[in-house]
């Protein structure tokens, strides 16, 4: 099986709980580009780390109660970002699947089940909440700050439509006083790796920093992931190391909530200098 697993290939859904579908994916080979493309290295700010986390919102959970009828629910998993993988994102789907005509005692059986599972796939303990369809624990909420979309409504050239991320966007950056800035784009688009398939997302950034922040050339950056293949944590961490390298933040945070594929959004966060915070659902997921 190649690195990406599951994903891409032709298959079909178990019927029988399978816990060796799901397939992890070492976090290292994206980090180890981003030190080679950019000198970003993220061995070196493992404290800062423990505060990252993916969260994924699972909308198609269900199984079977002990006299055997269905049950659905929403999920929600964290996985802490210096675990030493990701999980493949189709398995997950699959293993999911895989529940469906499994019989369960109780709903802390399941909880306990995911936990194990995912915590094994992970290489470190993911966290599981089981959201009731009658809960309004993922109600819907707005992007935190400026949306920067119109920022160059009025540019007096074409933006290209360029095949790779180009940072060089950022590096011009001047420097004035220390500024908190907090923004946010609904036009975060990068491809699958493999299938070559769109994921799209809304990108929150939150930066304290004494270089100045052109939001017209941050949103540049931004649609200058349209052709990239990367995995949602992999064009997180970009946009963080890119952050950190050309504005030098004394405090920054990155969060992009990702549209739903195969019944699961992803939303990864990552953070230097302070905690994660609340990842609330936003009207796309």
């Amino acid at each position: 099986m190649s690195i990406h697993g599951v994903l891409g290939e032709s298959t079909t859904y178990s019927k029988t709980y399978d816990p060796t579908i799901l397939y992890p994916i070492s976090r290292q080979i994206g980090r180890d580009k981003i030190l080679k493309d950019v000198g970003f290295d993220f061995n070196n700010c493992h404290d800062d780390l423990k505060h990252g986390v993916d969260i994924w919102q699972a909308f198609e959970l269900s199984w079977l109660n002990p006299i055997g009828i269905s049950q659905v629910a929403m999920a929600r998993f964290s996985i802490p970002a210096n675990s030493p993988n990701i999980v493949e994102s189709k398995s997950l789907k699959l293993y999911l699947n895989s529940l469906n005509f499994t019989k369960f005692s109780h709903i802390d059986e399941l909880k306990t089940t995911l936990q194990k599972d995912l915590s094994a796939c992970a290489g470190a303990d993911v966290g599981v909440e089981i959201i009731a369809l009658s809960d309004d624990g993922l109600n819907i909420h707005a992007p935190v700050g400026i949306c920067i979309d119109e920022a160059l409504d009025n540019a007096k050239k074409e933006i290209p439509l360029l095949d790779d991320i180009d940072n060089t966007f950022l590096k011009n950056a001047k420097k004035g006083a220390l500024t908190q800035y907090k923004f946010y784009s609904n036009l975060l688009r990068s491809n699958c790796p493999v299938t070559n398939q769109p994921d799209w997302g809304t990108v929150q950034i939150e930066i304290t920093t004494e270089y100045e922040v052109d939001f017209g050339e941050f949103l540049k950056y931004i649609l200058s992931f349209r052709q990239h293949n990367g995995f949602h944590e992999q064009c997180v961490e970009q946009i963080f190391a890119d952050c950190m390298i050309h504005y030098r933040p004394v405090f920054l945070r990155v969060l992009a909530n990702y549209t739903r594929r195969g019944g699961i959004d992803i939303n990864p966060v990552r953070v230097y200098h302070r905690d994660v915070g609340e990842v609330k659902r936003l009207v796309r997921q």
